[in-house]
């Protein structure tokens, strides 16, 4: 039995015995903990820095969902979705379990889902302090009331010194993230990387929300307005998710993982944010460069002698990352949950350089690219990428959503045409030229261009305000306050009109391949929001 200020708790039956744990630490404690354990070094800015080791980021080769009863004729199986034998699971459950057993751990209750109609109380078992502190902030955090009655419906077990034999345990390699919906489960190990502990609940509530709830669960982030008017933004890693929803004249419902409800609301999943820090500053980004304080971690970022971060430094890797607690932000909405969006913005980062910065999409082009989910690799990001990639993740998040794309495409779909939402595509990647010949959009003309759709600057334009893109059909404002009228014409920005027509071709050809993997279950209407096929 272990004591805490509130209660006493037992493990017992998760197969860990005899383990000195430590339940419910403050940050403050967790903090000191990881400094006496020399397991990460105090910042100049106050935020604890640590290094997630051999893993920088998530591994989706070793994501795997237990194939059982629940899971076995509602999950999408795929490279994504990896089949894990349920026997399996057990010995390698028990095996990890014996692995914790007679450690010192780290323990936390929790809970995900802002909206109490939809909460989910977690237990979270670390092996080391710094993952519990990222479990601290980043899921919701119970009073001391709540504890008292507090009974986990899910599992995190996470041991990133355990190193898994793939030969016997049937991983891929010596680290896995494993999903077991009977058991409800989530059991990591041999990775230190923290995204897979808010990733594993993710994905779960992926799967319970819409087969269980009738809720959209959603891979985006989102603020609320003064009038109550509240915006979603999705978008891959990289596209400005957390950046764009952070501003200073709306608040904050979260930056990551929401719910779009049956009764018309949209809430948090989570209690903190978990934002990339690749060239960060205090003048793009204030609210987020001011959130790094004591009780923020960041994760495989440099120092210099001083402490000083050099946010600039990508030796280690480009995922350099800090997480913390969403009351780091000033400006949040409280509870965490807003009404129906009137506006969804898709971001892109298009190292083509082909896309406008805004369009705007209709309802049968919002369910293409919803579906099909761009963005774009760079040189550098990794191994092998020697010029822009396409890349696509459906639904803006494919590696987390258990399901088949097309049934979150279709609730997607129809909320919002239930909700009468404008839905707009934001290029926040390059203009002039692909990467290494034009540049990246500028952060402030993109926030002008967002400010304009939520002002109802753009709302008033009538369809001879905008011109339709030759190649994707999408319908770019001519004009937009705050912005230079020739940066809204992608074409007009690289004074070459072959290079780009053969470009825009080569990128409309890459959506079109991908697309023939949903064309047999996707209708024809959104067949028809796609682009032009062509072959240059």
């Amino acid at each position: 039995m272990i004591e805490s200020n509130t209660k006493s708790i037992s493990l017992v039956d998760l197969g860990i015995k005899n383990a000195t744990v430590h339940y419910q630490l403050t940050s403050d404690e967790l903090h000191q903990e990881i400094l006496c354990k020399n397991q990460g070094v105090e910042s100049s800015l106050g935020a604890i820095a640590i290094n997630t080791g051999e893993f920088t980021g998530r591994s989706p080769k070793d994501r795997f969902i237990v194939k059982d009863e629940i899971t076995k004729d509602k999950v999408w199986w795929s490279d994504i979705n990896i089949p894990f034998a349920a026997d399996k699971f057990d010995a390698l459950y028990t095996k990890v379990t014996n692995y914790l057993s007679e450690k010192e751990i780290f323990v936390r209750d929790s809970y995900a889902c802002a909206d109490e109609n939809y909460k989910l109380n977690i237990r979270v078992v670390n092996e080391y302090p710094w993952s519990n502190m990222f479990a601290y902030n980043m899921f919701l955090r119970p009073t001391e009331e709540e504890l008292k009655e507090f009974s986990p419906e899910w599992t995190v077990i996470n041991a990133p010194g355990f190193m898994a034999d793939a030969a016997i345990d049937g991983t891929r390699q010596h680290n896995f993230a494993i999903l077991n919906f009977t058991k409800k489960i989530a059991l990591i190990g041999g990775t230190g990387y923290t995204g897979e502990i808010k990733k594993g609940i993710f994905s779960a509530l992926n799967f319970i929300l819409p087969v269980y709830k009738n809720t959209l669960p959603m891979h985006c982030s989102a603020n609320v307005g003064k009038e109550g008017d509240t915006a979603i933004f999705f978008g891959l890693s990289g596209t400005g998710k957390t950046t764009l929803s952070t501003d200073p004249n709306r608040s904050l419902i979260g930056d990551d993982e929401h719910g779009w409800t049956a009764e018309n609301t949209v809430f948090n999943f989570e209690g903190g944010c978990y934002a990339k820090v690749i060239n960060l500053s205090a003048k793009q980004e204030p609210e987020i460069f001011g959130a790094i304080k004591k009780g923020a971690i960041l994760e495989n970022v440099v120092l210099d002698r001083d402490n000083n971060v050099d946010f600039s430094d990508t030796s280690i890797t480009q995922n350099t990352r800090v997480s913390y607690p969403i009351y780091h932000i000033d400006n949040i909405q409280t509870p965490s949950i807003g009404k129906n969006p009137k506006n969804i913005f898709f971001l892109t980062a298009d190292a083509f350089g082909v896309l406008p910065p805004i369009s705007k999409l209709t309802p049968n082009q919002a369910a293409y690219h919803f579906i099909s989910g761009y963005t774009a690799k760079v040189a550098g990001t990794e191994a092998g990428v020697k010029e822009p990639t396409p890349s696509f993740s459906a639904c803006f998040g494919a590696p987390f959503m258990p399901l088949h794309p097309t049934k979150y495409g279709e609730m997607l779909s129809k909320k919002m045409k239930e909700a009468g939402v404008n839905v707009w595509l934001i290029n926040t990647g390059w203009s002039g030229g692909q990467y290494g010949v034009g540049r990246r959009m500028p952060l402030k003309y993109t926030r002008a261009m967002i400010n304009a759709v939520l002002n109802g600057d753009l709302g008033s334009y009538r369809y001879e305000d905008y011109h339709i893109h030759s190649v994707f059909g999408l319908a770019q404002p001519r004009t937009c306050p705050g912005v230079p009228t020739a940066l809204l014409s992608p074409r007009s920005t690289w004074n070459n009109d072959e290079e780009y027509y053969k470009t825009a071709f080569k990128l409309s050809n890459a959506f079109r391949h991908n697309f023939t993997q949903f064309e047999e279950i996707a209708n024809e209407d959104i067949r028809r929001g796609g682009p032009q096929r062509f072959a240059f």
